[in-house]
């Protein structure tokens, strides 16, 4: 198997330390694998490839990611050995230099879901051709990301994003908002386009960023430090062939309930999609092997990870779904909203890296069987927070093995949010959660 071809020696890349496929990165636990998938979708077949060289050429550790992706832990010196048979099942990119940038997030219910304004799969792959074949692109930093809301129910609307869009009506016509490093949920749209022209829209916002970005602002948030948005929005303007369209008085609406978790009904008649958590985001080989063959038995052959850190099962039959849920809590998955545990992240934690204070994984468990209710918590060991991309209504920053700052997310504070306790163990933090639960109260 030979690799794609690889970047000239003059390509301006911007440096990385992100993991990506043809990239490992080292942590203490071996090396990083990351599989960037299109749209968070992968068939059977790749999960199973996916499964297969982390058992052979790695500890067996998958991760799903915070933004739909897989990353395979423990990799060990074959680095080629495990790379070849993902290139071969279609989880590479075309050319080596575009690995780093097919950074597109769609919701994962696109095209299924019951209340979705677009289908943005037509659109999405558009933009995912244009990222691998465009040589220039290739110049984006690895974190640079790009959002594409269809107004589906079941959206990660809080992670931040260098270019988000997302689909919106006004006076009878469909168009794209958008908005620059921010979020559909919290962000304001600076304008729109009609859906049409989506995809002209993304090129001119990626090649206008690295026109005015120097090589060290690899975020779209660095270049607004120093360029006016309003100035980026008049030179995206000139730049297009339709007018910007102004929105009045739109917003994104945001659905509190947990759709990633459970039985939900499909846009199709009598069909459901089936979210299934992997706890604190981790899967085995077994388990996504068992995926994948549930996907094959009872769906159309395909899985959805999502920026839960969970895996949405599409096209189930209605009649089917009692078995299928219990054939997936039977290989480890959680499938109620009830748990405390799936409400859970926690980061790599001190068991596998350097940064981390402390076990946030185990501590993750024993936080959770003290819950008697589900609480969406994010302990992280570091104040990195590589796990949670968006703002957790609870974190707690490990301080030392075994004990964390609490912070609790307000509206006026960025960041973590309000630090209410200090050093607290995990049955310490446990039990001020469950009282203030039960009281409903921040005093």
């Amino acid at each position: 198997m030979t690799l794609p071809p690889q970047p000239s020696a003059t390509t301006p890349v911007r440096p990385s330390a992100c993991p990506g496929l043809l990239r490992i990165v080292q942590a203490m636990d071996g090396g990083i694998c990351r599989v960037k998938l299109a749209g968070g979708s992968i068939t059977a077949d790749q999960a199973v490839a996916v499964a297969e060289v982390a058992q052979r050429y790695a500890s067996g550790v998958i991760e799903a990611t915070n933004r739909g992706n897989l990353q395979i832990r423990g990799v060990g010196p074959q680095h080629t050995e495990l790379i070849a048979p993902l290139l071969a099942a279609g989880l590479g990119p075309s050319h080596a230099a575009s690995d780093d940038v097919r950074n597109l997030m769609l919701s994962p219910s696109a095209g299924i879901d019951p209340q979705m304004t677009i289908d943005t799969w037509p659109l999405a792959r558009q933009i995912l051709a244009s990222l691998e074949t465009t040589p220039r692109l290739a110049e984006l930093s690895a974190k640079f990301a790009v959002q594409l809301d269809g107004g589906e129910g079941l959206a990660m609307l809080e992670h931040h994003h260098d270019l988000w869009l997302s689909a919106c009506e006004q006076d009878g016509q469909t168009l794209l908002a958008f908005g620059l490093a921010g979020c559909p949920a919290h962000t304001p749209a600076l304008a729109a386009v009609p859906v049409a022209a989506g995809h002209e829209l993304v090129l001119a916002v990626l090649t206008l960023f690295l026109d005015l970005a120097r090589p060290e602002q690899t975020r779209m948030r660095h270049l607004l430090e120093e360029v006016p948005v309003a100035q980026c929005v008049q030179l995206l303007a000139q730049r297009l062939s339709v007018a910007l369209i102004p929105l009045t008085g739109w917003h994104r609406e945001i659905n509190p309930k947990p759709l990633h978790i459970g039985t939900y009904p499909q846009r199709e008649s009598g069909r459901v999609w089936i979210g299934a958590v992997a706890p604190l985001g981790r899967l085995d080989a077994l388990m996504l092997n068992g995926l994948a063959q549930v996907a094959r038995e009872h769906g159309d052959g395909t899985l959805r990870f999502t920026p839960w850190q969970s895996v949405l099962l599409p096209h189930i039959s209605a009649a089917d779904a009692v078995r299928v849920t219990a054939r997936l809590q039977a290989l480890g998955l959680l499938c109620e909203a009830a748990d405390p545990l799936a409400h859970l992240v926690a980061c790599t934690g001190s068991s596998a890296c350097a940064k981390g204070l402390a076990d946030t994984k185990q501590d993750a468990r024993q936080l959770a069987a003290g819950l008697s209710r589900p609480l969406s918590i994010h302990l992280t060991g570091c104040p990195r927070s590589c796990a949670a991309a968006h703002e957790a209504p609870v974190t707690l920053l490990a301080v030392a093995p075994g004990h964390y700052d609490l912070y609790l997310r307000t509206a006026e504070q960025p960041g973590f949010g309000v630090l209410r306790e200090r050093n607290l163990t995990i049955e310490a933090a446990s039990a001020w959660l469950e009282a203030r639960q039960w009281s409903n109260t921040d005093d």
